[in-house]
């Protein structure tokens, strides 16, 4: 019966390298074993195995090196020789070449291989195929898991397109008929002006929300980003791959005006001979330590008419905005009249206007300091740790009548210290270690989800998570101001016409 003691590669000064005891020894014990090994051989003679009193070595020269085995002097010879084979083919399997350095390099993948031969100091039935298999650790099990599992993602995948597409079909199909949009994912909403006399259409659509993307002009990854939002179901498969299609061409009009920017989009579905849009950006600025900086928000209303038989008309403005606006009207535009009777007029009421350009007839001018007035707050509180920063972040929404889709916090992050590990999330994050950006991406702010936080740990200092930037895009504008009625000048009879609101952002920091 084979009883192993241990198996070792030592020099040939006695010198252990590699040990593998598969009894109870100590340390010690076994450095004198293969200390006195070389001691007892015959020099100039060929032997495979030497004995003392109490064990028996049975070896193998591996150039500079000797594979040894100790074992109990009432074990099998044979099989001691045998098992010593299969030790001394292993070895080649993981070390090049058969020296010191190589042998303590690769001394763990050795140990587990020798653990597969021997067991409690009795030899396993194993061959050299069998050993390298089990410790490859190769599951077949294994693969056919991830196999399922990722045939289950795909097919996850797949119907959440497909639902996405039906809620969009079904979201088109409400703005057709007239009735009001569904709130399907947070960007469905009532109708964006007050309709009256039942003879009002006005078209909420989703595709005025693409001037998210010049709101954001430093972040060149916006259509992927709006990509990751669709794949989750947030978001519609036809606009993301407009969005994505699109990007090249939005994206250099960065720095014009808001109406400017709007020419590139494609004109929204059932848009009427009179179609109006209402249009806002926001450029705010804030301390990381409160405090806001700077606040502007620019607003225009435009006018397109496409028929001249509507070329002479008045709009009926509605503004219940109370946060001190600066109104201007265009010089054509009846000035007495608007201010009187919050009507829009020519000067010269048998003038039409023109036909088949946007006409700027309305805009507006919000500059504020007051902190109150901040549509969406967010603080960051970086703490600093043993391993590195705790960095804690939070959103609060004080205008509750707004509602933000496509969300984006983006936060920087040091670069070369790996991802952030990532504690307590609402919504989702992407880490761009290319521009080595934290983005935090919530598909809808509203009355119902007005706050939310993030935390992370990462190696940094609290300098490193600032100047943190937000990007958003509303269909609903934050200065309350709409166009609620159109009328003929002669006659005051009510004309059918169709809308269009975006709010998106300039630039919003947190310095």
């Amino acid at each position: 019966m084979l009883v192993l003691l241990a198996a070792a590669v030592c020099t040939k000064a006695g010198k252990a390298i590699v040990s593998r005891q598969f009894v109870e020894m100590t340390r010690t014990r076994i450095e004198g074993l293969l200390a006195a090994f070389p001691k007892l051989m015959n020099t100039g003679k060929q032997h495979t195995f030497v004995e003392t009193d109490s064990v028996r070595y049975v070896y193998q020269p591996l150039e500079k090196l000797y594979m040894v085995l100790i074992t109990t002097k009432n074990s099998n010879i044979l099989e001691d020789l045998e098992t010593l084979r299969l030790f001394s083919r292993v070895i080649p399997e993981y070390c090049r070449v058969l020296e010191e350095s190589e042998i303590s390099e690769h001394c763990f993948d050795l140990i587990f291989a020798f653990d597969e031969i021997v067991a409690l100091g009795y030899r396993e039935n194993v061959n050299l195929a069998q050993i390298r298999t089990f410790t490859e650790m190769d599951s077949h099990e294994e693969k056919v898991f991830r196999a399922v599992r990722e045939t289950q993602e795909r097919e996850a995948k797949a119907e959440m397109r497909r639902k996405a597409k039906e809620l969009q079909q079904a979201r088109r199909d409400a703005e057709r008929s007239g009735k009001k949009v569904p709130a399907f994912g947070g960007f469905g909403s009532a109708g964006m002006t007050s309709v009256s006399s039942g003879t009002i259409i006005t078209d909420t659509i989703v595709e005025p929300e693409k001037p998210k993307i010049t709101a954001a002009p430093v972040r060149p990854s916006g259509p992927s980003k709006a990509l990751k939002l669709g794949a989750k179901g947030k978001e519609v498969d036809n606009f993301v791959d407009k969005l994505k299609s699109e990007g090249e061409t939005i994206m250099p009009t960065t720095g014009k005006r808001g109406s400017d920017v709007s020419k590139v989009l494609p004109p929204p579905v059932n848009m009427e001979s009179v179609h109006l849009r209402v249009e806002e950006k926001i450029t705010l600025t804030c301390g990381r330590d409160g405090g806001l900086q700077n606040m502007e928000v620019l607003g225009m209303v435009t006018l397109r008419v496409t028929d001249d038989k509507y070329g002479r008309i008045r709009l009926i403005i509605n503004n219940n905005d109370g946060k001190g606006l600066q109104l201007q009207t265009h010089p054509n535009v009846d000035k007495k009249l608007f201010t009187a009777e919050s009507v829009i007029g020519l000067k010269n009421p048998e003038k039409s206007f023109p036909l088949n350009n946007d006409v700027g007839v309305l805009k507006w001018r919000l500059q504020t300091t007051d902190e109150s007035l901040i549509p969406l707050t967010i603080n960051c509180w970086p703490s600093e740790s043993g391993t590195g920063c705790d960095v804690n972040i939070e959103y609060e929404l004080q205008e509750e009548n707004l509602e933000l889709n496509d969300v984006v916090i983006s936060i920087p992050v040091p670069s070369g210290v790996g991802a952030p590990v990532i504690g307590d999330l609402d919504g989702e994050y992407k880490h761009d270690s290319r521009r080595n950006i934290l983005e935090w991406c919530l598909p809808v702010i509203d009355a119902n989800n007005k706050t939310g936080s993030l935390e992370f740990s990462i190696a940094g200092q609290p300098n490193d998570f600032f100047p943190i930037s937000v990007s958003f895009v509303s269909k609903r504008n934050y200065c309350d101001i709409q166009v609620t009625k159109v009328t003929h000048v002669d006659g005051d009879s009510s004309i059918r016409f169709s809308s269009e609101t975006s709010f998106v952002v300039d630039k919003y920091e947190i310095l």
